[in-house]
């Protein structure tokens, strides 16, 4: 067994390794990976960060991947291993200082220079979620890839919005690709390694963990020129790839919400420390136009107008009074609506279902409603 690519991959398999260390090792052994896993720990101990703990860990790196055996597990599920000297590695990734040995992928894509990352919080708004899908369609029709954690609400409705509109993305696991987080995720990730592709950092088998997942995010925002937020609380993991943004050189970009929303106020605390206030794709455009590698298309221009929701007149007055207490992004329970607008639970729930039918608003998984 002498792969190099063998040797990265028990590197990076080895436990509470960061990708720093990994590289200093790398680079104190002359960027052998071999060199590293067979030299002595008074060797390993003239390295910065390299202590008795790690020195213990690298002594018995036999212990925790084999190589060959994976080879066969990631074939079996059609995935590969796409070391960072690769020309399938994800280009804006090597500029970084914590740059991985290499990643795991599933799919036939690799994520180009022209590429957005768009995240935000597991729980959305409406508006957060059309916004994300939105977004995403718009700028996957000029030929960026969309990024994302694929994790539900926001990150789900990026990738989907990139999908439906024919365009290609890219979903980052915080755990092995073997591991499907979230699980009802698991006909989009297909869907997305069809022409785009899964990433991981991390070995299969690895699960994910509060240390797992903003590695993950440092590698969304490091393959991305740009990094969007769509609704987040302010310490969301969104505020953390925001963070790993600002600190790569990358564009931040935050799209405002209600100022009494709590899924907003990530965003507006952006805006307030220097990130650029987003209201369609032209702001992206705009902003790294300047940039002539990109080569972008503008035969289909994006467009922030909406389809009109049906007239007014269309309701019966029940469901009019009932649709005027979710203006301006209310988000409340039929309880609530009943009282507020003095109709019989019993109207109030008849209206608000025909309003579902008709389109008008959506209920969310606890039970309330917003309008669209």
């Amino acid at each position: 067994m002498n792969d190099s690519a063998h040797a990265y991959r028990i590197l990076c398999a080895l436990p509470g390794v960061g990708p720093v260390t990994l590289n200093r090792l790398l680079q104190f052994f002359g960027g052998d990976p071999w060199a590293v896993l067979k030299a002595t720990p008074r060797d390993w101990a003239n390295v910065k960060g390299v202590g008795d703990s790690l020195c213990e860990t690298l002594s018995h790196w036999k212990d925790f991947l084999d190589p060959e055996k994976e080879d066969r597990a990631l074939a079996a599920i059609g995935a590969r291993w796409v070391g960072r000297d690769h020309a399938d590695f994800p280009q804006l990734l090597r500029e970084l200082p914590d740059t991985p040995m290499g990643l795991y992928a599933q799919g036939a894509g690799a994520v180009s220079r022209k590429a957005v990352a768009i995240v935000g919080t597991r729980r959305p708004t409406l508006y957060g979620r059309e916004t994300a899908h939105r977004l995403a369609g718009e700028l996957a029709r000029l030929g960026f890839w969309i990024v994302s954690g694929g994790a539900r609400g926001i990150d789900t409705a990026a990738h989907k919005g990139a999908l439906e509109a024919g365009g290609q993305t890219a979903v980052v696991f915080g755990c092995g690709l073997d591991i499907t987080y979230p699980p009802e995720n698991l006909d989009l990730f297909r869907e997305a390694a069809k022409t785009g592709v899964v990433y991981s950092e991390f070995p299969l088998g690895r699960r994910a963990d509060k240390q797992t997942f903003p590695q993950r995010n440092r590698l969304i925002s490091g393959m991305s020129l740009a990094t969007i937020i769509v609704e987040s609380d302010e310490r969301g993991g969104s505020i953390l790839t925001a963070n790993f943004a600002a600190d790569q050189g990358r564009q931040v970009f935050a799209v405002p919400g209600r100022i009494d929303q709590p899924s907003s106020r990530g965003c507006h605390a952006l805006i307030r420390d220097g990130a650029t206030l987003l209201t369609s794709a032209d702001d992206i455009i705009e902003a790294l136009r300047f940039d002539s590698a990109l080569e972008l298309d503008f035969s289909e221009k994006p467009s922030a107008q909406s389809t009109p929701a049906p007239a007014l007149s269309a309701l019966t007055p029940a469901e009019a009074t009932v649709l005027a207490q979710l203006e301006a992004g209310a988000i409340r329970s039929a309880d609530d609506i009943s009282s507020a607008c003095a109709l019989p639970i019993s109207a109030c729930g008849a209206a608000l279902m025909m309003l579902e039918l008709k389109k008008r608003v959506v209920k969310h998984a606890d039970g309330r409603y917003e309008m669209r």
